[in-house]
């Protein structure tokens, strides 16, 4: 199954994975910032924009993202960060590195996993309900996105999705339906950047947990004036951290 995507720019590869509820026009400057000297490839997930009938578990979503965007950086935002880490652990060889932004390699006490797994269906089901500009409207004014600047919302976008696109990602691939990672992180062999806005205090700690459970291969940062959307809420300040490493990544690759 290949997911939909749209390009920009010549060079190595970077593949754009979005947040929950965005699409893959969703980046601001960071994805034209990236094209300047590489080939960017923005996904849109399954149960989003134009991938919006599709619905698909957090392996299935790997492979299947694996097979669109082949060999490349994957760059994963929050939902997009937990389905980065199931490309490299679902398909390994087409992975030459990580960003993760905002993400978690899932919720390791059973318990909370299965309270957060009901939340999700509670939410899937209201979002059928009521539908997607009533969802939209909701989800905007959470406290974790409230350093949103308004070009950083992108209102349009969202209600580009459908509420069966949505309501289905929630139940197949949410954070309660995902299977934690942790154990798997120390397989993972490529360079990898975990990144978290330095005022998204419980994701900064998972940032650098999940850097030390990979390895001597992984760092860590923060995006200061930052909260969960980083790249949104201080899209210059974390696209130079991105450039920053991806240089450094570029020069180390085979010629």
């Amino acid at each position: 199954m290949l997911l939909h995507g749209e390009r920009e720019g010549t060079g190595p590869r970077v593949v754009l994975l979005h947040g929950f509820g965005q699409t893959a026009r969703c980046w601001g400057p960071l994805a034209p910032a990236l094209a300047r000297g590489h080939e960017v490839l923005r996904l849109d997930a399954p149960g989003h924009g134009a991938s919006g009938e599709v619905a698909a578990d957090l392996p299935t979503t790997g492979r299947w993202m694996a097979a669109t965007g082949g060999p490349a950086v994957y760059l994963g935002y929050s939902m997009g960060a937990r389905m980065a880490l199931h490309v490299a652990t679902e398909a390994p060889e087409v992975v030459r590195g990580l960003v993760l932004l905002g993400g978690t390699p899932g919720i390791e006490d059973d318990a909370a996993r299965a309270e957060r797994h009901g939340a999700d269906r509670a939410l899937a089901a209201r979002i059928r309900a009521e539908g997607v500009p009533a969802f939209v409207d909701r989800w905007l004014a959470r406290p974790m996105f409230a350093g949103l600047p308004p070009e950083g919302r992108f209102v349009h976008e969202r209600l580009r999705n459908s509420a069966e696109g949505l309501a289905s990602s929630l139940e197949l691939a949410g954070t309660g339906a995902q299977v934690p990672l942790w154990h798997r992180l120390a397989g993972i062999d490529v360079p990898v950047l975990a990144v978290a806005g330095a005022d998204d205090a419980p994701y900064a700690v998972l940032a650098r947990r999940t850097a030390a459970a990979i390895g001597p291969n992984a760092t860590s940062a923060v995006v200061t004036g930052a909260g969960h959307s980083a790249h949104l809420e201080q899209p210059h300040r974390f696209a130079a951290l991105v450039l920053r490493w991806l240089g450094r990544l570029d020069r180390r690759a085979p010629r």
